[in-house]
């Protein structure tokens, strides 16, 4: 039953009515999903996507990108007031944002940037692909930001507006060419460069966003991907504040991601590209369908999808489609063509193993279907039935043309499905006896007492003298220790059946208690702290780069969690008297000992440099490398899942001469981030 006193309170006046862009700040997760650094960067996606909507449309062939500081005019005019330290600005030769009157009673422009589901993305009139959706793009990024600032130059005129938090400073005016180079001296180059044109700059609120502090390297994924997709358009990157300038065009456009994607690969066949507008007789609306497919060496899959350039990582109905596309083509030309033996067949899973692909839908920006805002899924029943019919079309007719590509990516596949029933029987064998289901943890393993996942840590050591060390040292509370015996199997391109042949893995496997491959089970999980501890020297580095490629390729989970960490053992133990200091590295040793010497030239300096973790006693170790309290740990996070791949590639695999250009590339920049 309602309580009476509550329910009387409970008045009208107590319903809110967020006016405006308010919402936005309200709730800015809605909207742009985090409000983070992968929210913040959203910010600078949904301005460059606005460019991007209008060269779909077919206006414009020229974008630019700048990331620079403020300009004391752009300073001037927002009163100092938490004005930020570096902005972005778009530019692009399209139509330009209309300034005409609205008939709301105020320009055009300032309707797109102040009100919510406004823009010109409703009628295919405008236009026909576009990565907006609802009209919030561009009036939720003027509502997270300190200042954003419009200029658009239409018929040799140029029209200001700005706003702060998305409240217009003043209406749209006229200035002078003058006035535009003073408040963006470099930006404004490239728009008077063009016949007509849009400005954009906006500088992120910082009582929003927990950084504002944008990532170069980021940005420039960003710009590459839409380079790649929007082949024929020019892209440039002018970064102020690191002093970098970069331009991105491919005339082949996602043929040349999909070489990009194999560089570090040997391909099995030439790219497959399917580029086609497909009809839905219905209605008579069409979707444009574009996917460039190739075969590698490989044992991973890489799959990049859009929607109108926006990316999909989640997947989707287009990605359903290609994929029910592939299966039914592959299934059919290897049945046909007597390529599989009797009672042999093959999965989805199979069919991913070296799998490079890249699928780009076009659709009417009124019809796009997302799951939210930050549309990273595409709910579209008619995509998936567009790349279906279009993919199946176009693949079945390049292998009947191909007979040499459709064998070797059968062979391909098959080699994947033979390992996959072998892994499966030796899985099952060990599952049989219990053993990857943790009934029985390995003698090995030195547990920790807590069986709280979240407050316990294990640490990975190489050898038995670390090993025992470690385990004297540590906190047998929250703090297990599980020793290996020499260096672990090279697991680049080993399959799950050799790994669970593998005793030190499958060991390791069965003390982190969550499975592994398909049975992986997270909430099975024993440690949120898997720790890699080994010495400081080029074996060491070695043993952790095997932990690290395990776990890289077969528990990515854990990796994209955050569980995963390796230690930081100190080098050296310098002692002045009765001082004593662990240091991290030679650069460290050689400044501490030079500013001793500098205040007591005097000093009777001992150095100690430790060869290995068994070198060190369980109070040394405790002290340097285990206690939360001193101890220093590297995260070890994914942000650039694409290039962390081909870095392991590169390092792991069979091939030499990529391997030793690498290294000799990166010897002189290699650092270490404590």
């Amino acid at each position: 039953m309602a309580n009476t006193s509550s329910t009387s309170k409970y008045k009208a006046s107590e319903i809110k009515i967020l006016e405006g862009l308010e919402p936005v700040r309200k709730r800015p997760g809605m909207y742009i999903g985090s409000t983070d650094a992968r929210g913040l960067h959203h910010l600078a996606k949904e301005i460059l996507d606005n460019a991007v909507d209008e060269a779909i449309a077919g206006f414009g062939k020229t974008i630019q990108l700048f990331r620079s500081p403020l300009s004391e005019a752009q300073i001037e005019l927002i009163g100092n007031k938490e004005a930020g330290e570096e902005a972005i600005t778009v530019i692009d030769n399209g139509r330009g944002i209309p300034v005409d009157m609205h008939a709301s009673g105020v320009s055009a422009l300032e309707v797109v940037m102040t009100k919510l589901h406004a823009g010109g993305k409703f009628e295919e009139t405008a236009y026909q692909a576009s990565g907006g959706l609802h009209g919030v793009g561009s009036s939720a990024v003027n509502a997270l930001s300190t200042i954003l600032q419009v200029i658009v130059k239409r018929n040799d005129k140029y029209y200001f507006q700005a706003y702060s938090r998305g409240i217009p400073f003043a209406p749209v005016k006229k200035i002078l060419a003058e006035e535009v180079l003073k408040l963006f001296p470099k930006a404004a180059v490239k728009l008077m460069s063009h016949e007509t044109g849009t400005l954009l700059s906006f500088v992120p609120d910082s009582t929003i966003f927990s950084t504002t502090t944008l990532n170069h390297k980021t940005l420039v994924n960003v710009i590459k991907d839409r380079a790649y997709l929007m082949a024929g358009i020019y892209f440039e990157f002018i970064d102020e504040i690191v002093g970098k300038e970069q331009h991105f065009y491919f005339e082949g456009g996602i043929r040349s991601l999909v070489e990009h994607i194999n560089m570090n690969r040997k391909p099995l066949h030439e790219v497959v590209y399917v580029n086609e507008d497909w009809k839905d007789e219905e209605t008579g609306k069409h979707i444009g369908i574009e996917i460039a497919i190739q075969y590698n060496d490989s044992y991973t899959e890489k799959l990049e999808s859009y929607v109108n350039v926006i990316h999909t990582p989640d997947g989707g109905a287009h990605v359903n489609g290609f994929r029910n596309g592939l299966g039914y083509v592959l299934r059919d030309y290897a049945k046909k063509n007597n390529l599989l033996k009797e009672k042999e067949m093959f999965t989805t899973d199979d069919m991913k193993e070296g799998l490079a692909v890249v699928i780009f839908v076009k659709m009417p920006a009124n019809d796009l279907q997302f799951e939210s805002q930050t549309k990273t899924k595409l709910n579209n029943s008619e995509a998936q039935t567009a790349v279906y019919q279009v993919f199946k079309d176009g693949f079945s007719t390049f292998l009947e043309e191909n007979p040499k590509a459709g064998k070797a990516i059968i062979e391909k596949i098959m080699l994947s499905a033979r390992a996959r029933m072998a892994a499966r029987a030796a899985k099952d064998a060990i599952i049989r006896k219990g053993v990857l289901e943790g009934s029985t943890l390995p003698g090995k393993l030195a547990d920790c007492q807590s069986k709280i996942a979240a407050d316990c840590e294990i640490y990975i050591v190489e050898g038995d003298s670390a090993g025992g060390s470690a385990k004297q040292g540590r906190d047998r509370k929250f703090q297990a220790i599980f020793p290996l015996r020499g260096k672990i199997l090279n697991t680049e391109r080993a399959r799950l059946d050799k790994i669970v042949a593998f005793e030190e893995l499958k060991n390791l496997v069965i003390a982190l208690g969550a499975g592994i491959g398909e049975t992986f089970n997270p909430d099975k999980l024993r440690y949120h702290r898997i720790i890699l501890m080994n010495d400081a020297d080029v074996d060491g580095e070695h043993i952790t780069t095997l932990g690290l490629t395990f776990f890289f390729r077969h528990l990515p989970q854990i990796v994209e969690q955050g569980y995963l960490y390796v230690a930081m053992p100190p080098l050296f133990k310098i002692k002045i008297g009765k001082t004593e200091k662990y240091v991290y590295s030679d650069e460290d040793k050689d400044v501490y000992i030079a500013e001793i010497l500098k205040e007591n030239p005097d000093a009777k300096i001992g150095i100690q440099r430790y060869k290995g973790l068994g070198e060190m006693n369980p109070d040394q170790l405790w002290d340097t490398t285990m206690n939360p309290k001193f101890r220093m740990l590297k995260k070890i996070t994914i942000d650039d899942a694409d290039q962390a791949d081909k870095t392991f590639s590169t390092l792991m695999g069979d091939d030499v001469a990529p391997r030793k250009k690498f290294i000799q590339t990166h010897a002189k920049l290699a650092t270490i981030d404590i």
